[in-house]
């Protein structure tokens, strides 16, 4: 028997099949810039106190993150070819089927590639070079010699995997001050602030019992053991951004495809806007915004936007130029509706 899947059972198919490789390509951008590190010259560069002469030598362009960007764009792709694929037959007054395509070159769908993904790496790049011009000021003037200091940045390199590890590059600049922050607290030998540590959400647990011995003690975790604490903090902090970008790209990208594949038909003639509903779906999670729950069932005209509780005007979830608040884990979406009497008559 063949069963027929609901907006939410389309929409869910799509981000996993798109959100891992949306994932695994931040990952593989950040790799990419690591593996090609030559740890002598951002050394070098810091002994003779040329910090941002270490930063260029990280290499931190744009282009490493071009596996990102194709990643979006078939994302993007993929969610528009669904949403033509997934509207029901539409027909004209005489009764004829009327041929719908998804088209990737539109302007409005280049345009919405290029500024998204512009917008992007360019905020990427920038948060990184911020945090980690920091990360190195602070170093050195904490009397750290530049091999720590940089090492601190760029990690080490695994003898397991081959693999920088440890590094607070791929990190944005409030998790960097985490994981400076994290070390700060393990050097202190303040029982208070050891503790402190010992609430942070995503630190490696093996870790604890070093931690405790050392609040019992009333000393500070020894300073190599502090490096190998931190390495994996940030680790794991890495792990948290590439899911955050997996989730909220993917979603970007299927909630944009869908909205332009729906104005291409209107723009088209196929249909026509008045006849065009959207409404939105919260995706009940753990955490879930009370903002959305609370716009569940909403319903506008296509040309319209959703009205959140704080007055904010939102085209649909995860659009350009939406407050963070409502967008940053969201997982709503908008299903749109086509009024085929009124469709027909027209």
């Amino acid at each position: 028997m063949l069963v027929r899947l609901t907006p939410r059972q389309r929409f869910d198919i799509l981000v996993s099949q798109f959100e891992p490789a949306v994932r695994a390509a931040f990952i593989e951008a950040i790799d990419d810039i690591t593996s090609n590190i030559v740890l002598r010259r951002i050394v070098e560069r810091l002994e003779r106190g040329d910090i941002n002469g270490a930063i260029n030598a990280m290499h931190l362009d744009p282009a490493a993150f071009r596996p990102l960007d194709e990643a979006i764009r078939a994302a993007f792709n993929g969610g528009g070819v669904a949403t033509v694929e997934g509207m029901p037959t539409l027909r004209d007054p005489s009764g004829h089927r009327i041929v719908v395509r998804w088209d990737a070159r539109n302007l409005a769908a280049e345009q919405w590639l290029q500024a998204h993904s512009a917008q992007l790496v360019t905020g990427i790049v920038q948060d990184q070079q911020n945090a980690i011009k920091t990360a190195l000021e602070t170093g050195l003037a904490r009397g750290d010699n530049p091999t720590k200091t940089a090492v601190t940045v760029v990690g080490r390199v695994s003898a397991v995997t081959g693999r920088r590890e440890g590094g607070i590059i791929g990190l944005t600049g409030p998790q960097s001050s985490f994981v400076a922050t994290a070390r700060d607290e393990l050097l202190s030998g303040d029982p208070a602030q050891m503790r402190n540590y010992l609430e942070r959400t995503r630190r490696d647990k093996r870790f604890d019992k070093t931690v405790a011995k050392a609040i019992a003690d009333g000393k500070p975790v020894p300073a190599a053991m502090v490096d190998r604490i931190t390495g994996r903090y940030a680790d794991s902090l890495l792990k948290l951004r590439a899911d955050t970008i997996g989730l909220h790209e993917t979603f970007a990208a299927l909630g944009a495809s869908k909205d332009i594949a729906f104005r291409q038909q209107i723009e088209k003639g196929t249909l026509q806007a008045q006849h065009v509903t959207k409404g939105w779906k919260h995706t009940p999670q753990e955490h879930g915004r009370m903002q959305h729950i609370a716009m569940q069932g909403q319903v506008v005209p296509f040309d319209q936007s959703f009205t959140a509780p704080d007055g904010t005007a939102i085209p649909y979830p995860h659009a350009p130029g939406v407050p963070t608040m409502h967008t940053l884990g969201c997982k709503c979406f908008a299903e749109y509706k086509i009024d085929f009497v009124a469709q027909l008559v027209r």
